[in-house]
């Protein structure tokens, strides 16, 4: 319930006041000891005595990024909605610098074109010194001038992007603002009224008819050239003025016209950069694409070339089978023949010759009569056989 804005807010720039500050720092916010201890039930009226204790203004800063007292106050301006008065009079304050600058600073926030360029222009001839914290959290010098120019001119102030306003000539030319008039040009103004208002230093003439002497009309004369010469010196001196104004002036025009023109080149740049990052990376996607394409292509292929390899394998077997069948058929079985005709032509000429010697061998073994199944006559054989006689065939 704390960190909501105020239920009677009006949006700024149609959306939340709040959201005016990125999420990320307006999270850290939330999060910070200050916010919570300080910053909580604040109103209107309480929160300048805040201001007045704040002592540097800057964004964030450290390692983790700590948001400043500064920037804790801008929220809570934003949560609670001052009215304008009161932001007004935060500028007006010239007895607390950084009062005035947290009322530039929401001021630049939340108001219209016109409101900017009224109530912070003239805050330009405020040379006083202001402590900024840098994100290292080291402090440095600046002024408020500087902090007023950088509101005007820049995109970014204090980690928080401002609001996009247009250039001041752009609304001369419109006529939405008048031109410009520096301070200068009210202390020109000032002298010259200062000047006109001067009775003249003459003094009225004086006749003598008679018993005028050469020396007082040498005197009358001498005076009389006096004042003409210090008429021309303050004359020489209204159109010295009057020039160095003029010179200030359109110093002061060229150099708006020279930040615009410096802000539309890097704009324009910016532009480009980002057209350039977007060609970039449509051409990787599309080398990504016909990459992955190429990939797709290539594993169609192999698939391909795997089932081919298959069906031949396939074939082949098949083909072996229906030649070992109709050799099986062709053989009528037998497995012997089959064997011979799977061995070579050198085992089966070896079986051949060793053939005939198994046959003699059976044949004597089988003319033998030793295993006779008589003991008698198998016993008679092996004698007989002892004796080279033919076996007995009982």
């Amino acid at each position: 319930m704390a960190n909501r804005t105020d239920p009677t807010a009006k949006s700024i720039h149609g959306t939340n006041p709040q959201n005016l500050v990125e999420k990320i720092l307006r999270s850290k916010i939330y999060q910070h000891t200050y916010w919570k201890e300080q910053c909580f039930g604040l109103t209107a009226e309480t929160l300048v005595d805040k201001a007045m204790e704040l002592d540097h203004l800057g964004g964030t800063y450290g390692g983790n990024r700590k948001p400043t007292p500064f920037m804790c106050l801008v929220l809570k301006m934003l949560q609670i909605q001052p009215e304008k008065d009161i932001v007004v009079e935060f500028i007006k304050n010239e007895d607390y610098k950084y009062v005035r600058i947290l009322g530039a600073f929401y001021l630049r926030l939340t108001g219209t074109v016109t409101d900017v360029y009224q109530y912070l222009e003239p805050l330009y001839n405020d040379y006083r010194k202001l402590r900024r914290k840098l994100t290292d959290g080291q402090f440095a010098l600046t002024h408020v001038d500087e902090v007023i120019d950088e509101l005007l001119t820049k995109d970014y102030s204090c980690d928080i992007a401002l609001p996009r306003v247009q250039k001041r000539l752009t609304l001369e030319a419109t006529g939405i603002l008048d031109p410009r008039r520096s301070a200068l040009e009210d202390d020109f103004e000032e002298e010259e009224e200062k000047e006109e208002d001067e009775p003249p230093s003459l003094e009225p003439e004086k006749d003598y008819h008679r018993g005028r002497s050469p020396a007082r009309d040498r005197d009358r004369d001498r005076d009389r050239d006096r004042d003409r010469d210090r008429d021309r010196d303050r004359e020489r001196d209204r159109d010295r003025k009057r020039d160095s104004y003029k010179q200030y002036r359109d110093r002061d025009r060229d150099r708006d016209r020279d930040r615009d023109r410096d802000y539309d080149r890097e704009r324009t740049r910016g532009r480009d950069r980002d057209r350039d990052r977007d060609r970039e990376r449509d051409r990787h996607h599309l080398r990504d694409e016909d990459h992955g394409r190429d990939r797709e292509r290539d594993g169609r292929d192999r698939e391909r070339e795997r089932e081919r390899r298959e069906r031949d394998r396939g074939r082949h077997r098949s083909r072996s089978r229906s030649r070992e069948r109709r050799d099986r058929d062709r053989d009528g079985g037998d497995h012997r023949k089959r064997h011979a005709r799977s061995t070579s032509p050198r085992r089966r000429q070896e079986e051949t010759r060793s053939e005939p010697k198994k046959k003699k061998e059976k044949k004597e073994k089988k003319s033998d009569g030793t295993d006779h199944p008589d003991p008698e006559i198998a016993e008679a054989n092996r004698l007989r056989a002892s004796l080279g006689l033919a076996p007995l065939r009982l």
